[in-house]
């Protein structure tokens, strides 16, 4: 059976929702994406690599906070650093990575917070490599509570881009944003599931004709 090729890289393949990343044809997410307003500024930096992924969920997160934005690693641009530290501008940021100690860093409240979203590896190559990233106080999250995920962690607090902005939304005493965003990650990865016929997740798929 012959494949289609894989999309040019940064661009999604043909036939998804250019917002949500699921099938454009009966299988949209948007109308289940909320619209939250918060007094942050969230600024997803997004691993190229991340871009053609139905299961990226930070386009999701981005797509229901207003005025976030999605600033796109690893395109091949070589001014990443002015073009992030342009967008970041000189408001105070945080940054949402793991740290020594959990919980909000002893700094000025954020005006932006920066969210890493890649795979462990490349977040963690990111964060070295991106001069603006380096310096910023980071705001680290307890581990998340069990839940089922599109993607198996490296590492058992590891969560979705999407569950850990929720759980930044708590630290930082936005309850309400954090539940809409957490039901928001419910109802993707159970569609996500469905498309693939493998819900429900307790359900075993390797019988004939699954797939």
């Amino acid at each position: 059976m012959l494949r289609s090729p894989p999309p040019p890289r940064g661009q999604l393949p043909p036939g998804r929702c250019p917002r949500c990343a699921f099938p454009a044809e009966g299988g949209c997410l948007c109308q289940s994406i909320p619209r939250l307003s918060v007094p942050w500024r969230v600024v997803v930096v997004r691993h190229a690599s991340e871009i053609p992924r139905l299961t990226n969920s930070g386009r999701w997160a981005a797509a229901a906070l207003e005025g976030a934005t999605i600033f796109d690693h690893a395109l091949g641009d070589a001014r990443s650093d002015d073009l992030l530290a342009a967008l970041l501008g000189d408001a105070p940021a945080w940054l949402l990575y793991p740290s020594a100690h959990a919980g909000a860093p002893a700094a000025p409240p954020p005006g932006t917070l920066v969210v890493p979203d890649a795979t462990w590896a490349q977040a963690r190559r990111m964060v070295q490599r991106l001069a603006p990233l380096r310096a910023l106080p980071r705001l680290a999250l307890p581990p998340p509570p069990p839940a089922t995920r599109l993607r198996q962690p490296p590492k058992g607090n590891g969560m979705s881009t999407l569950e850990a902005i929720a759980g930044a939304m708590d630290l930082l005493g936005d309850a309400a944003t954090a539940g809409a965003l957490r039901e928001l990650h419910r109802t993707a990865v159970e569609k996500t599931l469905r498309l693939k016929g493998m819900w429900p997740p307790t359900r075993t798929h390797h019988q004939s004709g699954s797939r």
